[in-house]
């Protein structure tokens, strides 16, 4: 199959090691594409709900692909999200092609674009990290449900059903919240001269104009790959927000094992823990 080469990717909010990432889909996008530049903006690896008694292939695999294109030239910048935030005390550091940041401004075709998780936006983040976490333990346990739930609506030839959005929809606070996170990104894009944001953290794909008395930006927020399955791309000079299911891939693989820079890796015969364990020892 061949790959279509693109000049950005944004992905955030995969959440590996978590019931609900949807890794196979994931890693199916990422081997169907070439980007230039690939921005993991926030909560990649989910250490916040990390069990090393369960980190699967297929989330292993993502780490794999990750380092197999920063090796073959792909510049990489991971953004650290609230989830992964133990990260953060390697900001700013740079192997190869892979930088390490909290945030990133880049000059896209002569415009300004702004790059962050938005977990900075959430007061319950920022206030009671414990109620935070405790919301993701339970996202995480609906979507584990909804799963079973879906199992059998396929079985009896019916359409999915998302239990986590009809919530969203249907609690006046959650789409209020969701309104003013987008509105309090673009303001500050605005005020800062930007035209471009780009978040994550909300699990809400947009690509929205906002407009006020200062000026105008275009809003972008890349979604998650426990749901919705999107990601952003930039290319000649124009953004799109791409649906892994509207994009009706073939099923492509690649080798388990890879040649980088001419030294052989096994990445699915290691351990997960392995990847993580240094965070962890200082974070337990």
């Amino acid at each position: 199959m061949k790959k279509r080469t693109v000049d950005l990717v944004v992905i955030s909010d995969v959440h590996l090691g978590t019931f609900g990432c949807q890794a196979k889909e994931l890693l199916n996008y990422l081997n169907s594409i070439k980007p230039k530049v690939l921005i993991l903006n926030g909560d990649i690896v989910d250490i916040w709900q990390f069990r090393k008694r369960y980190f699967p292939k297929p989330h292993l695999k993502i780490l794999k692909k990750i380092i197999t294109l920063a090796s073959k030239g792909t510049e990489v910048v991971y953004i650290t999200g609230n989830h992964d935030e133990m990260l953060r005390k390697f900001s700013d550091t740079t192997m190869g092609n892979f930088k390490l940041v909290d945030k990133l401004v880049l000059e896209l075709d002569g415009k300004k674009a702004w790059f962050f998780h938005g977990d900075i936006f959430d007061a319950s983040i920022q206030n009671a990290k414990w109620l935070a976490k405790l919301g993701g333990w339970g996202y995480d346990m609906l979507i584990l449900l909804n799963q079973c739930i879906n199992w059998f609506l396929i079985r009896l030839g019916k359409e999915k059903f998302s239990l986590s959005k009809k919530i969203k929809n249907s609690v006046k606070k959650a789409v209020k919240y969701i309104n003013d996170f987008e509105e309090v990104a673009a303001e500050l894009a605005i005020q800062n001269k930007y035209s471009y944001v780009v978040c994550g953290h909300i699990h809400q794909p947009q690509m929205r104009t906002y407009k006020d008395k200062n000026g105008s930006c275009l809003y972008l927020n890349s979604g998650d790959w426990i749901e919705n399955l999107t990601s952003l791309e930039y290319h000649d000079k124009e953004w799109k927000l791409v649906h892994y299911q509207q994009l009706q891939l073939e099923t492509y693989i690649e080798e388990s094992n890879e040649k980088i820079d001419n030294v052989t890796i096994d990445l699915e015969g290691l351990q997960p823990s392995f990847f993580l364990n240094s965070f962890l020892e200082k974070k337990y």
